[in-house]
């Protein structure tokens, strides 16, 4: 947690609402990005300070452990509940000794809004950040999906500068410890009855002065660019599911680390086979005499055609399973191939044929199949 919680309103920031969904913060933060990126607007300090907010708003709505800290210290903002440190009527004022032990366990302590007093975590506002995630979408063929299959998808967002590799600083130069922070990125204010760890005033809470910025990112380190990432699919993967690449996201701020590029997969329909869980349904014709007489017919499966004997007498619409041919589990055992057999009647016969099935009908079909039917 950090104090620009308290300051800035990272929705009216982006121009959402609080219950916007994480596609429409994106497509918000890309559509400002563009717009204010300091590339679009060389030598505009407004537009690379906002560049700047935007990117803030949008590291932490994105991320939503994150986004739920930040939510719960705007509502005690909004609702009067937090006023402020040097007096008036606010939850820790009125004249009585506050400690600074009480206060963390109070706000949060460690990893909760202690640490907007600069308590908790160690480095306060400026410690390392983790890059926001990044999201993409694959659309698989079912074959791909079935085996699995390393391809590539194309992400749009922060990484880190391809020119100076992320330093901020133009190649051939590097950036001076600061020496108002001594490279902490903070100082200590006093208010009252304890002190307030607070950005750097000349670093802005960086820890390190770029005298030489890189001439691509302006000395940020990222940029807004398309990147090529690989993506090793597992066989047996369903459609909906979410590939996670560790490290695969935005850039972290103050050595942190990257976020994490989360591929939601999209499997297209079969023109044969239907997924059931981990088995595979396919449903096969055979003859009028193939069911009477039995036969053994070839079976497609993904992985070449098998056998399957057919018992004479067999029924139109019975399930058969072939053991081991459904789709394949990361661990264990693969799932089954549910074969429905369907006896296809024919729609002409020639005339010989017909009468052969006539004279079979007067022979052996002495009692209807649905006599037990009539009433």
């Amino acid at each position: 947690m950090n104090k620009d919680w308290v300051d800035k309103d990272f929705y009216k920031v982006l121009g959402v609402a609080k219950d916007a969904p994480q596609d429409e913060i994106k497509r918000a933060y890309r559509k400002l990005a563009q717009k204010h990126h300091p590339d679009a607007n060389p030598d505009n300090l407004s537009a690379e300070d906002k560049f700047k907010d935007i990117s803030e708003a949008y590291a932490t709505l994105s991320n939503e452990e994150h986004r739920t800290e930040y939510d719960q210290v705007r509502r005690m903002v909004e609702s009067g509940g937090f006023q402020g440190f040097g007096g008036g009527s606010g939850p820790f004022t009125g004249g009585q000794r506050v400690r600074v032990e009480d206060l963390g366990d109070l706000l949060g302590g460690a990893g909760g809004l202690g640490d907007l007093f600069g308590f908790g975590r160690s480095g306060g506002r400026t410690g390392p950040r983790r890059g926001a995630d990044h999201h993409a979408e694959l659309h698989l063929s079912f074959e791909d999906a079935f085996h699995g299959v390393t391809t590539s998808v194309a992400v749009e967002g922060e990484a880190a500068c391809r020119r100076c590799g992320g330093s901020g600083a133009e190649p051939g130069t590097q950036a001076q410890v600061c020496p108002t922070c001594r490279g902490a990125g903070t100082v200590a204010q006093s208010q009252g009855f304890f002190s307030i760890s607070q950005p750097c005033p000349q670093c802005r809470g960086n820890g390190k002065l770029i005298e030489q910025p890189c001439s691509t990112c302006h000395g940020r380190g990222s940029e807004v660019r398309s990147r090529t990432i690989r993506v090793k699919v597992p066989a047996g993967v369903a459609g909906g599911s979410a590939i996670r690449l560790r490290g695969k996201g935005a850039p972290g701020s103050n050595g942190g680390p990257a976020g994490d590029l989360i591929v939601r997969v999209h499997v297209a329909r079969h023109p044969i086979f239907h997924r059931r869980g981990q088995d595979l349904t396919v449903r096969v014709p055979i003859t009028f005499t193939e069911a009477a007489l039995g036969t053994a017919i070839d079976v497609p499966t993904l992985n070449g055609p098998v056998k399957l004997k057919v018992a004479a007498g067999t029924r139109s619409g019975k399930i058969f399973r072939v053991r081991g041919r459904g789709v394949p589990r990361v661990r264990g055992k693969a799932g089954d191939l549910l074969v429905t057999v369907e006896v296809a009647v024919p729609q002409k016969l020639p005339r010989a044929a017909k009468k052969m099935l006539e004279q079979f009908a007067e022979e052996f079909e002495q009692e209807s199949p649905r006599a037990h039917l009539e009433v």
